[in-house]
């Protein structure tokens, strides 16, 4: 009769010394490594990559909120993005799109972004000819040459004028409203007065 000792911390059965059958009698057998189920590629058919195409413009999401529409059955609601484009070569654009999900919002913003660009007006060193003061809304932006000190800006103008490849700028928000739309949309309307 075998008699087996269990541990508290191993739950495997371990056999008690009588049990034990001496390592000559015991038959010898040959451990295989397990085959390969996958085919190596061979190295002559490297896959060669094409070099991935920079977009022509880039873009930066100033904005999402979630807005609700009530409805006869409850709250409807659907997501606004305000986005900024830019080639940061002089071309730079702001829109907005609504939708129910996130990523048509993003591609309806793209496209009336698109529709909204200018161009503007840059000197040598990447700056602005003068100084500039524009409204919108109840936004109000102004924006001062700087030769030399690089771009001095804060919340959605500093997007704007990043975009458009302007750097020698420094930049005033001269409103107590917070909202990125208008303030992008008035740095806008100061470039274009530049043109």
């Amino acid at each position: 009769m075998e008699q087996t000792t269990q541990t508290t911390q191993d739950s495997s059965a371990v056999p008690a010394p009588e049990a034990e059958v001496p390592a000559a009698e015991a038959p010898k057998e040959e451990v295989k490594a397990p085959e390969r189920t996958r085919t190596r590629r061979r190295a002559s058919k490297k896959r060669e990559r094409k070099p991935r195409e920079r977009k022509e413009f880039e873009q930066r999401i100033i904005e999402i909120r979630r807005v609700t529409r009530v409805m006869a059955g409850g709250r409807r609601f659907s997501f606004s993005v305000s986005m900024v484009i830019g080639d940061q070569k002089g071309r730079v654009g702001v829109g907005i799109g609504k939708a129910g999900d996130t990523v048509l919002a993003i591609e309806k913003a793209m496209r009336d972004a698109r529709k909204n660009l200018i161009v503007v007006n840059r000197t040598e060193g990447e700056g602005i000819p003068h100084d500039v003061t524009a409204t919108y809304s109840s936004s109000e932006v102004v924006l001062v040459p700087s030769p030399g000190r690089g771009l001095v800006a804060g919340s959605a103008v500093r997007t704007v004028l990043e975009l458009a490849g302007i750097t020698d700028v420094v930049a005033k928000i001269l409103t107590r409203s917070k909202n990125k739309l208008t303030i992008a949309r008035a740095t806008v309307a100061a470039l274009k007065q530049l043109t």
